[in-house]
């Protein structure tokens, strides 16, 4: 027998790391994608990222986004951000709960921010206050926490390291990102008791991707070890242009289906997030690589086409 808890509360990813891959597309398509995932009863959205639109051009429209959101005036709202002139464009556009990504490792921290890790942690404190200024919070997400694809695996004890110092420098919580879906349930748990000793107290969450199927086995076992953050993404859309390799997110219908069904509250309605998909696959014009989404859930088992 096993240990679930009660509930857990899913972030929904979709709008940015589920964006940032694809093609840009109009502003009117993505406040259409965020009013069908309001409707899940999804209560977190990371909706976009502050960063440079030469790099992410799909998420250029930033600002524009963020005008937007008082539309939906209960859901928490935060936006990703690579450094401080980021988290300053956050703040002026009104969204003040920051996702400040740290690398583990330094071949991807340097493809990714072109600076290493340890130049990265030393400004969580500006961040911090930039955010805590503003009324908002501050989440340190660990990249490539488990491996790098260009280092290689990284050490527990590294990022055991960064959790240690992002919240000694004021980060309000942190997360741990599968950055290329390589993870499986023993290293999860391994690394998920190596921070949560180092940092007690502090909430973990958790990011994986699906990229070698291991990922909806990752969540069970994060949850088992106590986590109830977890992110997912609409249609498992998604990828890091930073990391080669790295595919989508694990599937927002997919962790749904499998908490819910073993007795693990999510407050989202499973039929609304199919629903979601199904609006993110019209506007990105593909199919979604979710298996759950083309089979259907359990009162639509031949699938949605």
């Amino acid at each position: 027998m096993f240990t679930l808890p009660e509930s857990v509360d899913l972030r929904e990813v979709g709008m940015r790391d589920g964006l940032q891959l694809e093609a840009p597309i109009p502003l009117e398509a993505k406040l259409e994608i965020l009013d069908a995932v309001a409707a899940t009863g999804v209560r977190r959205v990371e909706v976009t990222s502050f960063v440079s639109p030469a790099a992410v051009p799909a998420l250029a429209d930033a600002e524009q986004v963020a005008a937007e959101l008082r539309r939906w005036p209960d859901l928490y709202f935060s936006a990703l951000v690579a450094g401080r002139a980021g988290a300053r464009r956050a703040v002026a556009a009104g969204v003040a709960n920051l996702e400040y990504v740290i690398s583990a490792s330094d071949g991807h921290s340097l493809a990714n921010a072109r600076r290493t890790g340890d130049e990265a942690v030393a400004a969580v404190g500006e961040i911090a206050a930039l955010a805590h200024d503003a009324g908002g919070r501050l989440e340190a997400i660990i990249a490539v926490a488990w491996d790098c694809p260009f280092d290689g695996r990284t050490p527990v004890e590294r990022t055991v390291e960064i959790a240690r110092r992002a919240v000694d420098l004021g980060a309000d919580q942190l997360c741990l990102g599968d950055t290329i879906g390589t993870t499986v349930p023993g290293r999860v748990i391994e690394l998920l008791d190596a921070v949560r000793e180092t940092v007690p107290g502090v909430e973990v969450g958790v990011h994986f991707h699906n990229t070698r199927g291991s990922g909806i086995a990752c969540v069970l076992a994060a949850i088992q070890a106590g986590v109830t953050q977890v992110d997912a993404a609409v249609g498992g859309l998604g990828g890091c242009p930073f990391a080669p390799g790295a595919s989508g997110n694990i599937a927002t219908e997919e962790v749904v289906y499998l908490l819910e069904e073993s007795g693990v509250r999510t407050g989202l309605d499973l039929e609304r997030v199919l629903d979601a998909a199904a609006v993110v696959e019209r506007a990105v014009g593909h199919a979604l690589s979710s298996n759950l989404y083309r089979a259907g859930g359990p009162n639509h088992p031949r699938g949605r086409h």
